[in-house]
């Protein structure tokens, strides 16, 4: 069984990974969705016959509990989750969800006289020319506004059958449906508001104080949106690297002084030509690192344009691919099916471990201490959006009949509810309304985002021990992320030698030491 899974999952991966990379093809798209609506669904009735043929073997309750506990749980939930009717509203929500990447791709911009997609667009937005940012702050919203019904249309369409499934399975809605789904056995939903609130409470005042220097160094009178990525007038913006195989190169050097593994990982996947990372015209947005269940390499995707964030792109990504070195030797394809939260971790604290080899970008020290703090800055200023996203979707999921505008008015009140005041936004609500539809998640993962705030959390906890003892660091994130998903998620934290807490006293721990680590830049 394990077997077979991995060889199809790996086939679906390929059809996913050439559909991204090249969204104008349609024979591409039609492979993907022929996986979707013939292949799947007709494997999922078998899939639940021989999960049920395990539960109830006698042999089974022989088995290691300390290993397979977590997968019998798992296959036990798929039990219960699995309906007949559900089939056929899942495959079509595969290929609706495509839909998303298929609308974003498309959407390019002109700045002076070139075109650009919004990606490549974005390095505008770290200029020192105010007038020019704004222009292309402008164009870029005004584009999304463009597909801004159609978003909408989507993601009220998805909605409501994701609800249905929901309501198929015995649940009262497509939150409680999905946390049971995602296997969120220990945590609830009431730990994801104790986030929100810790988020308000000890990052909202940090974000206003990285924002309000930010005015104080563009020595503006006030911040807009255009301005949160620039650099001082005469402050030449990061060129970390050329292209995508300069990229490749300086990610290998980088991870080669961090612990010569990682850059091994990353030589193979170049040796099998598992890289795609430069943004193009018909390439869908966003990057992924893909595992390939059978083979092992994983598969990395992204859109590189030049920029700092490519940079942490590409160790967040080489973080996941790492993981996926280390659980491959596991024996079950099931056992590596780790969860997201540990998953996020991976890749969180790479971005944070392999700062100080960022020497690899920059032959300077004075671009490396720009790079260190926009990094942190960055690490930051996503929690507000993180339970932005979230609190949304709770929302969305609660109310499941909504209208168009009542999904606006509550986005509207849980993005201003996070929103730094150390930004003006006046005259900009056209745009703000619909700020939602940039979030790939809440069209093709739902629910997938408090994760990253979970694990940001984790990775800041191995930061802290990276910079007491290197060593021992990297050998309990390496320790945590071989054992795949064969332990529990507070079991997998134990192992890193964190603790799995989203109260808001850790929270403000974590807070502080980042604090700290900043003024020291």
């Amino acid at each position: 069984m394990s077997e077979l899974e991995a060889v199809v999952s790996e086939d679906a991966c390929w059809r996913q990974i050439k559909m991204t990379c090249d969204t104008t093809d349609k024979k591409l798209e039609e492979a993907f969705t022929y996986f979707c609506m013939e292949i799947q669904p007709k494997l999922q009735p078998y899939a639940d016959l021989l999960n049920k043929k395990l539960v109830n073997c006698s042999f089974t309750k022989e088995l290691d509990q300390s290993l397979y506990h977590t997968y019998l749980r798992s296959v036990q939930k798929s039990i219960d989750l699995f309906r007949e009717q559900n089939i056929p509203i899942q495959a079509e929500l595969s290929v609706l969800q495509q839909q998303y990447g298929a609308i974003a791709g498309k959407m390019t911009i002109q700045v002076n006289g070139t075109e650009y997609t919004l990606q490549q667009a974005a390095k505008f937005l770290e200029s020192s020319d105010r007038e020019l940012r704004k222009e292309v702050y402008t164009k870029i919203q005004e584009r999304r506004k463009q597909d801004a019904t159609a978003m909408h249309e989507l993601y009220s369409n998805l909605i409501g059958k994701r609800h249905q499934i929901a309501v198929n399975t015995g649940f009262e809605n497509y939150r409680d449906y999905k946390f049971k789904e995602l296997g969120r056995f220990d945590y609830t939903k009431e730990d994801c508001f104790q986030f929100h609130e810790a988020v308000k409470q000890h990052v909202v005042p940090l974000v206003n104080n990285i924002y309000d220097h930010k005015r104080v160094q563009l020595g503006l009178d006030i911040l807009k949106p255009w301005d949160t990525e620039a650099e001082p007038a005469g402050t030449i913006p990061l060129k970390p690297f050329t292209d995508g195989k300069d990229l490749y190169e300086k990610s290998v050097k980088c991870f080669e002084d961090l612990h010569p593994f990682f850059a091994d990982c990353l030589r193979k996947m170049n040796e099998l030509q598992h890289f795609d990372l430069e943004s193009r015209k018909g390439k869908a947005p966003g990057g992924y690192n893909c595992p390939l269940a059978e083979s092992g390499a994983p598969f990395i995707f992204m859109n590189a344009a030049g920029q700092m964030s490519d940079v942490t792109t590409m160790v967040h990504e080489g973080g996941h691919a790492v993981h996926s070195f280390l659980a491959h030797p596991l024996p079950l394809s099931a056992f590596k099916e780790y969860p997201m939260e540990i998953a996020e971790v991976a890749s969180m604290a790479m971005e944070l471990f392999s700062m100080d080899h960022w020497g690899a970008f920059f032959d300077n020290e004075a671009d490396l201490k720009r790079a260190k703090l926009h990094q942190l800055e960055r690490t930051i200023t996503i929690f507000p959006w993180i339970a932005i996203i979230d609190k949304f979707q709770h929302w969305v999921y609660e109310h499941p009949h909504h209208s168009i505008e009542e999904r606006t008015a509550s986005w509207m009140s849980i993005l201003n509810e996070f929103s730094t005041s150390a930004i003006d936004y006046e005259g900009l609500d056209q745009y703000r309304e619909i700020g939602w539809q940039r979030q790939l998640h809440l069209f093709e993962v739902p629910f997938y985002y408090i994760e990253y705030g979970i694990a940001q959390l984790g990775a800041i906890g191995l930061w802290m021990q990276y910079k007491q003892n290197p060593e021992k660091a990297l050998q309990h994130y390496m320790n945590a992320l071989s054992l795949g998903g064969t332990k529990t998620l507070p079991e997998l934290y134990a192992a890193a030698g964190l603790s799995f807490d989203l109260s808001p006293a850790y929270i403000k721990q974590l807070m502080d030491f980042v604090k700290t680590e900043m003024e020291q830049l």
